[in-house]
């Protein structure tokens, strides 16, 4: 006795729309829609967060900000931060301004952590394109607070 096995497509009486299936096709040929709005080498603000018992560390990717481009912001366990920058490049040959392009865009990161933080304590840095945070976890009722880059 031999089994015969079909198998079976609920689709297969849509075979009228098989001529649709190419434009998935179509748009799957894009590149990301960060290339196709021309911000393609925007930066992209990466984090890195590690905890021990007294407090978190926080390690963010900033390149090319300054410290004053910098704002962290802390409201119990929410962590924000806001990286504005503005850039100009500008190609010259002799004094002719061959080609000029300027960027502005803002980066934002937002993110909780498992405890409240003690913003009282907490201690930002900014160099060499990396922000790092120390976030002391809260021991006693505090409000919110912005950070100064160090």
């Amino acid at each position: 006795m031999a089994n015969h096995l079909t198998r079976f497509n609920p689709f297969g009486d849509l075979a009228g729309f098989e001529s649709l299936r190419g434009v998935d096709d179509f748009f799957n040929r894009f590149p990301l829609a960060s290339a196709l709005s021309g911000r393609a080498d925007e930066p992209r603000l990466n984090i890195d967060v590690t905890e021990t018992e007294q407090a978190y560390a926080v390690k963010a990717e900033v390149p090319g900000a300054r410290k004053e481009d910098v704002k962290v912001s802390i409201e119990g366990n929410v962590v924000s931060i806001r990286v504005e920058k503005t850039r100009e490049d500008v190609e010259k040959e002799g004094e002719t301004v061959l080609r000029r392009e300027r960027y502005h865009g803002v980066q934002m990161r937002r993110f909780s952590l498992g405890h409240d933080i003690d913003a009282g304590g907490a201690i930002a840095r900014c160099a060499d394109g990396v922000l790092e945070l120390t976030l002391p976890k809260k021991t006693s009722d505090q409000g919110a607070r912005q950070l100064d880059i160090q």
